[in-house]
């Protein structure tokens, strides 16, 4: 793409998720996902009904009469989209490819933390940092975000979760919001990581997927190409047996995902490509609020 072409495709992107987010995501991102805590606001006079154990002595003694002390939640956040950019995000058999849809998923959530005046950052990665944007605010921060998802060139095509997951450990030092997105059609074991990224964040998982990966269509012999190893591959699409090896090894990768995620405390949300992830995601904030 030419420079006008990805400049058009951002304003576009732009246009369509920041609707989303104002009118539809940012109430719900608010209620979903808390502060860091709660923050003293002021001192004033105990009301019935005042927990007594906020009760400032200090300034009781010195006015000779009961004072509370008053906290608000810290509103301030950072999110980190941390965003799969592997050969297989490449892939597509409906209106969009895997990784448009990730583009815009990824702004989506963006414009809903600017917002609420949160700091967004951005990840991608293969099986190595492919690139690292430190969180910041502002919306011409939102929008070179959308501009490396929609241009970037990877260096590698393959995928590995566990060594994303340690870079963030490594990274991100305080609390923040994470959402991880990616097809999690990986073999690489990120359990040990995970565990360590979702006990210190706020960590979902979005998978993106298309409905080509979960049958193969019978179409007879055909050459397949692994888009993470570039190996192409003879198939035999009219075999049974093969359809039902195939589907077999997509539901074990997409069961592996689950349980992983979900047994170490972390958020989930699937999206098909042809499928609308506003719904997801709004049922998702709404279970946690």
């Amino acid at each position: 793409m030419d420079t006008k072409e990805i400049l058009q495709k951002v304003r576009k992107i732009e246009i369509k998720t920041r609707r989303l987010s104002d009118h539809i995501f940012s109430g719900e991102y608010h209620t979903s996902f808390k502060g860091r805590g709660m923050t003293f606001s002021e001192v004033r006079q105990y009301q019935f009904g005042d927990d007594v154990r906020s009760i400032d002595w200090n300034v009781t003694a010195r006015y000779r009469e009961p004072y509370v002390k008053v906290f608000e939640e810290e509103r301030e956040l950072t999110m980190m989209l941390m965003v799969d950019v592997s050969g297989s995000a490449l892939f597509g058999t409906s209106k969009q490819f895997k990784n448009e849809i990730v583009a815009e998923i990824a702004a989506t959530m963006a414009f809903s933390a600017t917002v609420n005046n949160d700091k967004i950052g951005l990840m991608l990665f293969s099986d190595q940092i492919e690139l690292f944007i430190p969180p910041k605010k502002g919306k011409s921060h939102v929008l070179r975000i959308i501009r490396e998802l929609v241009e970037f060139t990877p260096k590698s095509n393959k995928t590995n979760l566990s060594q994303a997951l340690q870079f963030l450990s490594r990274v991100m030092k305080k609390k923040a919001i994470v959402f991880l997105i990616s097809d999690f059609m990986t073999n690489d074991d990120y359990d040990k990581t995970l565990k360590i990224a979702a006990r210190k964040h706020d960590l979902t998982a979005i998978r993106v997927y298309d409905p080509r990966e979960e049958k193969l269509p019978n179409v007879g012999i055909v050459n397949v190409l692994d888009a993470e190893s570039g190996e192409i591959m003879l198939v035999d699409t009219s075999s049974k047996k093969v359809r039902m090896e195939y589907e077999k090894d997509y539901h074990e990768k997409v069961k592996t995902f689950q349980e992983t995620f979900t047994r170490n405390g972390a958020g989930t949300v699937s999206t098909r490509v042809d499928q609308s992830y506003v719904t997801k995601l709004l049922a998702y904030f709404k279970s946690r609020g």
